[in-house]
């Protein structure tokens, strides 16, 4: 019995090849991704927004993941890219003398994540996220909109990674 047991650790051990403790995976042969710097292209009042969402990108793919970054786009295993596609702020309550008293903003983000070993493509979709604010302030928007861009950070992570 004490000669089996190694045996079956060492078999649990590599069945577990590109899976980690967050309950991401990773094919084998991926050990590197590029994730350029996000292209807004929504008409938005909110700026860096493109800076945040590839922070927040940057931070779950390589500190959640065995995946180092690369910053040459050729050279990497993976390469994930991002487009901003739309930015709507919107009330969704108005008070009796017709002003708004919460706001949405709703931001959609158009994915690609492209395994450049096997020339395959391993995701292609769109996400969406919204946040309601109160208007007064004018700092509220652009808290509202980086918490929509957290919630599709963690939404394309969970995609990208939970597929095989």
């Amino acid at each position: 019995m004490r000669k089996l047991v190694p045996i079956v650790l060492l078999l649990l051990i590599s069945g577990c090849g590109y899976y980690s403790f967050t309950g991401a995976t990773i094919p084998e042969h991926l050990g590197s991704i590029a994730i350029p710097l996000v292209e807004d292209n929504s008409i938005s009042t909110v700026s860096a927004m493109d800076e945040e969402m590839t922070q927040l990108l940057i931070d779950r793919f390589v500190r959640q993941t065995r995946l180092s970054l690369e910053p040459n786009e050729l050279a990497a295993d993976a390469l994930l890219s991002l487009i901003i596609t739309r930015y709507d702020n919107v009330p969704t309550s108005v008070s009796g003398n017709e002003q708004a008293t919460r706001n949405r903003v709703s931001i959609t983000v158009s994915v690609q994540y492209q395994d450049q070993v096997e020339d395959a493509e391993l995701l292609n979709r769109t996400f969406s996220a919204f946040e309601e604010y109160a208007p007064f302030d004018p700092d509220q928007e652009e808290s509202a909109a980086f918490a929509a861009l957290i919630k599709i950070a963690e939404d394309i992570f969970t995609a990208a990674t939970s597929n095989w």
